[in-house]
């Protein structure tokens, strides 16, 4: 026996601790990178319609940053795959300030191409921001992998909370610089997400993929099998009924959330609501999607992915039937946005934290950025489809389109699927 071999004990030992550390970072990291990245949903959109001055171009900046975060998402996860989680990350936050910079520029001069380049590029800040979840499970316990990933959800709600609100520093930045308002708060953004990608680079070290795939090796990959992120993705999903019902549950979540989400606002104007009262109800929503998710991430662990996504059915199935039903009562529609985040909430992290411990080692990272990808392009055309969905009804009956898009996960969820495989 070899006396210099660290024993099983003090290996967990090590790991635990860096387990600790990738935490902390991710922890860190998340917080200021969404600050930057939540600057998006509420002043970009002012920002393009001012910039481009045309309604049909300012829909498409509008969705740029989505479609970003689709194209990046398969990228990010390969580099991760290849290189590790701190390569991946600290290019994906790098990304998005160069994003958030070019955007400045746009704002500033009016440049209608540079808006568009510079959205597309932010919405790297949404997938990084996504990959940081799953890099928080890839040495967390099996009990303790949804808790892991749902606490890195949860300090997202910061970002998401106070990137809305750069407008303010922005102002108090234009008056002193002579740039202007919009210019101002994604110049601070760009600042935000370029430290996010800093720290990431200088403090992620060892690295946890890298570290998982040095202490709990998988079988390799054999020679004329490797596969892109779209090639691992597909390849998990036929083979493990698991990996594919967590996929489904991520998909399903992310259409019904950003169907109803994306139109309310607009519904709200229509029966005569407030700026504020949107303003309020979309808070509210953003509550229901992160406030809860360390709770969600305990449950998952605790009592089953299954028992937290039929939950999440629940709380969502809720949302939509008072849309259905009191579409025209806006106290109503408030409090059914906060069941569509609760429920969102309650499906995603349990469903990210099952597809994490279902995947193999050698597949993770790629097959992740490929979920990701996925649920931001199925965002994306949710969104676009939203619109004229609403426009050519009703708010009742876009909640009810939700619900038959709700269908399928609810009826796999009550015939749960066959357990992966031993790997």
């Amino acid at each position: 026996m070899n006396h210099h071999e660290p024993t099983a004990e003090a290996r967990a030992a090590d790991v635990a601790a860096v387990q600790r550390r990738t935490l902390a970072v991710l922890i860190v990291t998340q917080i200021i990178g969404t600050v930057g990245v939540g600057v998006g949903p509420s002043i970009r959109v002012l920002l393009a319609g001012e910039v481009t001055r045309n309604e049909g171009w300012a829909g498409l900046a509008r969705t740029a940053s989505t479609l970003g975060a689709a194209l990046f998402g398969l990228p990010l996860g390969n580099l991760a795959a290849r290189f590790g989680r701190r390569t991946a990350l600290s290019v994906g936050w790098w990304t998005a300030a160069v994003g958030a910079a070019l955007t400045a520029l746009a704002a500033q001069g009016s440049l209608v191409v540079r808006l568009f380049v510079g959205l597309l590029l932010l919405g790297a800040g949404s997938a990084v921001a996504l990959q940081g979840r799953f890099a928080a499970t890839d040495l967390a316990l099996p009990q303790h992998k949804g808790r892991s990933l749902a606490m890195v959800v949860w300090v997202g709600t910061l970002g998401s909370v106070l990137g809305p609100n750069l407008g303010v520093p922005g102002q108090a930045l234009g008056d002193r610089t002579g740039l202007s308002l919009y210019a101002a708060a994604f110049l601070i953004a760009a600042v935000c997400l370029g430290l996010a990608g800093l720290i990431v680079f200088l403090a992620l070290r060892p690295d946890p993929l890298q570290v998982l795939r040095a202490t709990a090796p998988s079988a390799p990959i054999r020679a004329g099998k490797k596969r892109g992120g779209v090639g691992v993705l597909g390849h998990v999903m036929r083979e493990n009924s698991l990996a594919r019902y967590a996929v489904i549950a991520i998909l399903t979540a992310q259409i019904v959330m950003v169907t109803i989400m994306t139109m309310t606002p607009v519904h709200i104007i229509h029966e005569g609501g407030s700026i504020t009262l949107v303003s309020l109800t979309i808070s509210l929503h953003v509550v229901g999607m992160y406030a809860l998710a360390p709770v969600v991430g305990y449950l998952a662990d605790r009592g089953g992915h299954r028992l937290t996504i039929v939950i999440g059915i629940v709380a969502f199935l809720a949302s939509l039937l008072i849309g259905t039903l009191q579409p025209n009562h806006l106290g109503w529609i408030v409090a059914s946005l906060f069941l569509l985040g609760l429920g969102w909430s309650f499906v995603n992290v349990a469903a990210s934290a099952l597809f994490s411990g279902a995947v193999a080692d050698e597949n993770r990272a790629s097959a992740q950025g490929g979920v990701d990808a996925l649920a931001n392009l199925f965002g994306a055309t949710a969104a676009f489809a939203a619109g004229p969905l609403l426009a050519a009804s009703s708010f009742a009956t876009l909640s009810v389109i939700a619900m038959v898009a709700l269908a399928p996960l609810a009826l796999l969820t009550l015939r749960p699927p066959a357990p992966a495989p031993r790997r």
